[in-house]
């Protein structure tokens, strides 16, 4: 049985480029998911100056997330079904998550004066590396190499409820960004002052990470709706990159402020 799946995943799509680079995706995930384990991604409240030069934090993200929608364009455009309905609906989909990931969400970061560089270039450079290939994996599959994609897939029960939950798990990552937005006053940024507060409201009730777990909401419902590996590659990835994250946050917390509440479980509400 491990045999066969082991044949049918290296056979996915019957593209050898494809299925080689697919594979080697997942074994990307391992490498990271074991380093992760005891190493931060240096950027945030866990910026190092340990690891060369550091960008500011808008500069930073907008590098780092560029490369997911240039490298999904550049390839979507490449696929025969690119005109197609089922494939320009994910395409309309990609967009608006990097449009908002890659462009508005830098632009919106609120930094304290001064505040120049808390963005490891490695962090940019290795996002450019997993975020190309995750924008290959996905578009080339979207646009030229899926079989299931025809206008039928829109009434299809996964593209339903997929679709139903990447929405829901995007618009409360809005939420919860802009609630870490507003911690900090105008005032206080214009003075330089870095003030850490303990975050409240929506979903902050019950977890530390709703920024984190629903992120990881939302790539399940991409996932579920297209019924690919490549969106499944970007749901492991992020729970490699995420969950280790989400653990030295919640400790983090508890370090810095003596009363954070004790109830609020770590990413999954009422579960951990």
């Amino acid at each position: 049985m491990l045999e066969n799946f082991h044949q049918s995943f290296l056979n996915y799509t019957g593209d050898i480029t494809y299925d080689f680079i697919l594979v080697g995706a997942f074994f990307i995930v391992a490498v990271v998911l074991s380093l992760s384990s005891f190493l931060q991604t240096p950027y945030g409240r866990f910026a190092s100056d340990d690891y060369g030069i550091n960008l500011g934090p808008r500069l930073g993200w907008f590098l780092m997330e560029l490369p997911a929608t240039l490298s999904f364009v550049f390839f979507y455009f490449r696929g025969e079904n690119r005109f197609e309905v089922v494939p320009l609906v994910f395409l309309v989909i990609w967009l608006i998550h990097y449009g908002n990931r890659g462009f508005i969400f830098p632009y919106l970061i609120r930094t304290t004066k001064g505040d120049r560089s808390s963005f490891a270039i490695m962090v940019v450079m290795t996002g450019w590396f997993v975020t190309t290939i995750h924008g290959y994996l996905n578009a080339t599959y979207i646009s030229s190499l899926s079989t299931h994609y025809t206008i039928d897939w829109l009434t299809d029960p996964r593209f339903i409820c997929g679709t139903f939950i990447y929405y829901l798990g995007f618009f409360l990552n809005l939420q919860s960004d802009a609630t870490l937005r507003n911690l900090r006053t105008q005032e206080e940024l214009d003075r330089g002052e870095k003030v850490y507060r303990i975050p409240e409201g929506g979903l902050y009730k019950y977890i530390t990470n709703p920024s984190y777990f629903t992120e990881l909401l939302f790539w399940a419902g991409f996932a579920i709706a297209t019924w690919s590996w490549g969106a499944m590659f970007v749901l492991m990835i992020s729970i490699a990159n995420l969950v280790p994250r989400a653990f030295a946050t919640q400790r983090w917390y508890h370090e810095k402020f003596p009363d954070y509440p004790k109830e609020r479980k770590v990413l999954i509400p009422f579960v951990i």
